[in-house]
Order: C-alpha cells, then sequence, then structure tokens
C-alpha cells in the first residue's frame, strides 16, 4: 500500500512540474518582447490575435469559439509562418497545460 502511495506521489509530483514548464505567454518559442498586438474576430465568432516585432508577424493565436486556443509561429523570422514540409501546411500548436 506504501509502495501504490510513493508511485501516487511521484507521477503527482512530475505532471506538475511538467504544467509549471507551460504556463504563462513567455513560453512562445518566438521572442515577443515588445510585440504589438493587434486583435480580431472572425465571421464565425474565432478570435485572432496577431503578435508583431517590429512590423513583423512572429506569433499568431487563434482562439476558437469551441475549443482550445492554437498558435501558428514564425521561428526562423524569415516573415511567414512555419509551415510542415511534406504537406506545406501550417504547424499548429497547442497549450497542453495552463492555469
Amino acid at each position: 500500500m506504501r509502495k501504490l502511495f510513493l508511485i501516487a506521489a511521484t507521477l503527482a509530483a512530475s505532471l506538475l512540474a511538467a504544467g509549471c514548464a507551460t504556463t504563462g505567454t513567455s513560453d512562445a518559442p518566438v521572442d515577443l518582447t515588445g510585440a504589438e498586438v493587434a486583435s480580431r474576430v472572425l465571421d464565425n465568432g474565432d478570435k485572432v490575435d496577431e503578435y508583431r516585432v517590429n512590423g513583423q508577424l512572429r506569433m499568431v493565436r487563434i482562439t476558437p469559439v469551441r475549443g482550445p486556443a492554437y498558435f501558428l509561429y514564425d521561428r526562423d523570422g524569415d516573415g511567414t509562418l512555419d509551415r510542415n514540409d511534406a504537406e506545406n501546411l501550417p504547424q499548429v500548436y497547442w497549450k497542453l497545460f495552463s492555469w
């Protein structure tokens, strides 16, 4: 019984540590220091936040009416959002833990 409790406590501690690593807006893989945020709402109700640094688009956050928000990044700073090389589709990222 004690061994089971120890395993559960270890698992809970590791999940908490993983969650702490993904909190806040500073988690973005791009530098958003001094970013200007422009927000708009699409016809379907989705909210789009564009983060621009020195006029260059660096990150987009899409918050759908239903479902979790997701992100598109420009990691290399070339002015275009990152794409999957195989199918030329945008690479979409979700935030897994937040509180």
